[in-house]
């Protein structure tokens, strides 16, 4: 598959940073594929994206040049030096073709100006890069939950909240995803922002056939816990309490040093415990920013546990590790294979890639053994079909499908990152962690 597009929302945050320079060096290998899900021997065959074959591009609200960003990563210990040197001209290439990003606090006029300004950034991008499609995948700060609007259901009433300089009816994650979808690509949200989990964007997805996966990337804590919760089940082992605390600095700690900020996030790992281990276990979880840890994370777990006879015992685990790290092949590895399933004419959710996520779409399997088979399974099965629809070209995106065409489906996963209460002009911004 030749001329895949990678647009980043966030271009300029952690992750995002990370994972350009990871990009850049394995094209020229400098490094090995470590953390490369895609590169194990399973997905041999698989028609992927080469490295070489993915152009990036992006929107951030934040001006720091990519390159100076990847300085400061490089202080941390997350770029080898080495690396960052080698480079130096492919982050400002990748650097010119970030574009100003959608921030409600400082944006005027109505939201549906907002759309058609970045809709043709990415459409330009596909363009004048001679693309075949463009995988947008958030990686910006995290939002709260959203609350439920008539307009989050309703794509007449969505649209006329956008042309509405009153209102401001999407949240930055959401409005990306719509962005997405006029532009004709496929949307990975690796953030438990509400992203696409609107059911107005769901349908409109099913509806112009675009693919879409999600969300909250699974890079740490999580992943021990989809490991760990089933090996109680599975020897039947009574979970009594699954306690948790995270600590971490950075733009990500400060971001969740808010509690608002933070309640989607804790609300996405608490629905996967209760998945693995169902909900009558007691399970506190907080966030602490501890900005002298950087890029740091550090998560600390005690689990409280009965065997035979009523015996009580415990197991705790501490997980120390660099997020962006971690995070940031995850990134590419999800490009790839969203690319590939638009390409195979697949579209809505793709809960084949629950494997990557805290809170996937479209599936309560949280189990990593059971999802590792999954992603698997459906990779071999994709087929290299790129006359299975119609692809968009050049700067003609599809236009939003009529209200009375959309195809509906049941919705994927819970809550559609929907809260309650709060007013529709005051929802979170979207800078980049």
């Amino acid at each position: 598959m030749a001329g895949t597009g990678l647009w980043l929302v966030g271009a300029r945050g952690s992750v995002a940073t990370t994972a350009v320079v990871g990009l850049l060096a394995l094209r020229a290998r400098l490094v090995e594929p470590v953390g490369c899900v895609t590169e194990r021997p399973e997905f041999t065959g698989v028609p992927l994206p080469a490295w070489e074959d993915i152009v990036v591009g992006g929107h951030d609200v934040v001006h720091t040049p990519l390159e100076k960003r990847a300085e400061q990563l490089a202080d941390a210990g997350l770029i080898p030096h080495r690396v960052l040197a080698a480079t130096a001209t492919g982050l400002r290439s990748v650097d010119a073709r970030i574009r100003d990003g959608y921030h409600p606090a400082t944006h005027t006029g109505a939201q549906e100006d907002a759309v058609a300004r970045l809709v043709e950034d990415i459409t330009a991008f596909r363009s004048t890069h001679g693309l075949d499609r463009v995988v947008v995948v958030n990686v910006s700060s995290t939002e709260p939950p959203v609350p439920a609007l008539p307009e989050h259901s309703d794509l007449s009433l969505l649209e006329a909240a956008l042309a509405d300089p009153a209102r401001a009816v999407l949240p930055p994650s959401s409005l990306m995803a719509y962005v997405a979808l006029r532009a004709g690509c496929g949307f990975v949200d690796f953030t438990p922002s509400p992203g696409m989990r609107l059911p107005v964007l769901h349908d409109m997805a099913m509806s112009l056939r675009l693919p879409y996966a999600g969300s909250d990337g699974k890079t740490g804590e999580t992943l021990l816990r989809t490991v760990l919760a089933p090996m109680f089940t599975a020897r039947a082992l009574r979970v009594r309490s699954w306690a948790g605390t995270n600590l971490l600095g950075g733009g990500d700690g400060a971001n969740l040093a808010d509690p608002v900020q933070a309640a989607g996030k804790l609300e996405s790992k608490a629905r996967g415990l209760a998945a693995l281990l169902g909900e009558g276990v007691t399970a506190p979880l907080h966030i602490d920013n501890v900005p002298d840890m950087g890029e740091q994370k550090t998560a600390w777990d005690h689990v409280s546990f009965e065997g035979f006879l009523g015996a009580r015992m415990n197991l705790q685990f501490t997980w120390t590790g660099l997020d962006s790290s971690l995070a940031a092949p995850l990134v590419l590895d999800l490009a790839r294979l969203t690319a590939a399933a638009h390409a195979d004419g697949q579209s809505g959710p793709l809960a084949a890639l629950a494997f990557f996520f805290k809170d996937p779409v479209a599936t309560d399997e949280h189990r990593l053994a059971q999802q590792t088979d999954l992603l698997t399974t459906w990779a071999k099965g994709l087929v290299h079909s790129e006359a299975s629809y119609p692809q968009p070209t050049g700067n003609n995106p599809p236009t939003s499908p009529p209200a009375d065409t959309l195809a509906r489906r049941d919705a994927p996963g819970t809550g559609w990152g929907l809260g309650t209460g709060g007013d529709d002009d005051q929802l979170g911004a979207g800078a980049s962690s």
